[in-house]
């Protein structure tokens, strides 16, 4: 998140001591929600990276506490006024308690494949192997570490040897394929795609020299 975001400038006074929030999808632009943040609730959100809003009937809420449905932090930008907060995040699951990625419904976005394949692995990871059962592939590498990295090693090669041939529709697969095996290799180690994408927008973001 950038660290250059100064507090001091907002006005909460003219909000009867809150400023509106508008949380925007950091990589595809798309609004997903509009919320209300106090002091407190910014500070917070600055000091944990993740989104803390200010319910005018439940007062301070952490989102994403409760159901798993967190947004991190890539920048946080004042207004003119400075009583309007444009936060750039990377959601981990739908910003709507309706279950939509956004409260302004279907913006147009089409389902990320990335996204989809990573709530598989997930709820693999989640899932208890059943007695009598032959687990699913995904759930066989979660579960042994040298078959996940003997897999990862493969499939990076066989990419290699793609790219050294020049032949992209070889390669577009092994792409797929070495993706596939990186996010079950890391959803072993508890990282996230969420988190994949939180690295690659603060990076984005980031001022080039």
């Amino acid at each position: 998140m950038r660290a250059d975001f100064d507090v001091a400038a907002l006005d909460f006074a003219k909000g009867g001591g809150l400023v509106t929030v508008v949380a925007q999808d950091a990589e595809s632009d798309v609004v997903l929600m509009v919320a209300h943040a106090n002091a407190d609730a910014i500070a917070q959100t600055i000091a944990s990276g993740e989104m803390h809003y200010t319910s005018r009937t439940r007062g301070p809420w952490h989102k994403g506490a409760t159901s798993g449905n967190i947004q991190r932090v890539v920048s946080l930008h004042a207004d003119c006024d400075g009583d309007v907060v444009l936060a750039r995040v990377t959601s981990v699951g739908p910003a709507c308690h309706t279950g939509v990625r956004s409260c302004f419904g279907d913006t147009g976005a089409t389902v990320d494949a990335l996204d989809a394949l990573d709530a598989t692995i997930a709820a693999r990871a989640a899932d208890a192997d059943r007695e009598g059962q032959t687990p699913s592939y995904t759930r066989q590498l979660l579960s042994d570490r040298n078959l996940r990295l003997k897999k990862l090693g493969e499939e990076a090669a066989e990419l290699v040897a793609a790219c050294a041939d020049g032949d992209s529709s070889r390669a577009t697969d092994e792409v797929a394929d070495l993706v596939y095996h990186a996010l079950v290799a890391l959803r072993a180690t508890g990282g996230t795609l969420a988190g994949v994408r939180a690295v690659l927008a603060a990076r984005h973001l980031a001022p080039r020299s």
